[in-house]
């Protein structure tokens, strides 16, 4: 647990706490990129300008796509733009034994069941249309039918070597986003029963956020929109869990490339490393990303700190952003 600070008001939960604690979680599946240092900064600035504590957590459970050296490097890469934190780096993959509770607790609850029917069997029995996920059009997510469920579900959790599905129910999840408004989801409707639980005997992103943000007593999460269906099941398995304290979600735009897709290696690279290697500053890759905030009108460097007195989720778009040709050569100038 970590120490209490005195009560403090935060501006964007409006509710007095002795602690406010965010944190920022890279997965060490790639090198950093523009659209993740968009996400990270924004984070740190609101901590830094709202007094929270800062964790980082590394997301390694990915074990197939971490490739050896990435940690290191994610580290160095935050730390080159100017971030720190208070706490960390904690990782997921020690933290196997602890997420196995929770799938005990839910299933002792019956909110989790095994099913081991393939992609393609899904598809096959799917009752509702695919449905496109936020972060890119072209790329949907089958729903499961709830259909599909087995007659007997068991209340406990005894065979780790295949998939376990969150029930879902009809009753659709709302919270409030402080940057993107108020939010319905439905999640019984557009994805069914949602995997918890993988083959590979290890939590799915879902549940391991929940029980990572729950036992370091994170509040405040600030993240890309492309997570705000995922925002309401992780709001499901808080409320399974018998989690009281539910945190504040603050999503934000995406940063998209010239076809309108999520920024990614087909739009070029835009690694930070890289542009660092080519001797681009970090005050330069803080000055596009202000630029997007709204913070200064044309290009221009900046430094962190600078960017952190001037950020205000009022001026923050809500739409996603593109990166655009002119930027990158700007940044290689």
């Amino acid at each position: 647990m970590y120490p209490q600070s005195p009560v403090h008001e935060s501006k964007i939960s409006n509710q007095p706490l002795f602690r406010q604690t965010t944190r920022l979680a890279p997965s060490p599946t790639g090198a950093l990129h523009l659209g993740n240092a968009f996400a990270f900064v924004i984070n740190w600035a609101l901590a830094r300008k709202l007094g929270w504590h800062i964790a980082l957590r590394i997301e390694d459970l990915d074990t197939p796509r971490v490739k050896p050296g990435v940690i290191d490097q994610t580290i160095a890469t935050l730390e080159w733009l100017g971030l720190d934190w208070d706490s960390g780096p904690m990782t997921q993959i020690d933290r196997i034994e602890r997420y196995q509770q929770a799938m005990e607790t839910l299933a002792k609850g019956s909110f989790v069941y095994p099913c081991a029917l393939t992609r393609s069997q899904i598809e096959q029995a799917a009752s509702a249309p695919h449905t496109p996920r936020p972060d890119d059009p072209e790329h949907h997510e089958t729903r499961f039918d709830p259909a599909l469920r087995p007659e007997s579900i068991p209340n406990a959790f005894d065979d780790a070597g295949t998939n376990w599905r969150f029930i879902t129910n009809p009753a659709p999840t709302s919270f409030r986003d402080t940057h993107m408004g108020p939010q319905v989801h439905d999640i019984y409707a557009t994805v069914g029963d949602f995997v918890v639980w993988t083959k590979r005997n290890a939590p799915s992103y879902q549940l391991a956020v929940v029980v990572d943000d729950s036992d370091t007593q994170v509040t405040q999460i600030v993240r890309g929109n492309d997570l705000l269906d995922s925002a309401a099941r992780q709001l499901m398995l808080y409320r399974a869990l018998g989690i009281a304290n539910e945190p504040t979600y603050t999503h934000l735009p995406l940063i998209r490339g010239p076809d309108g897709r999520r920024l990614a290696k087909r739009h070029g690279d835009t690694r930070i490393d890289t542009y660092a290697q080519s001797g681009t500053s970090p005050e330069k890759i803080l000055g596009l990303l202000a630029c997007w905030c709204k913070i200064i009108p044309p290009r221009a460097p900046i430094s962190i700190h600078e960017f952190k007195d001037r950020f205000s989720l009022d001026t923050l778009p809500t739409d996603d952003i593109t990166f655009t040709p002119e930027d990158d050569a700007w940044l290689r100038s």
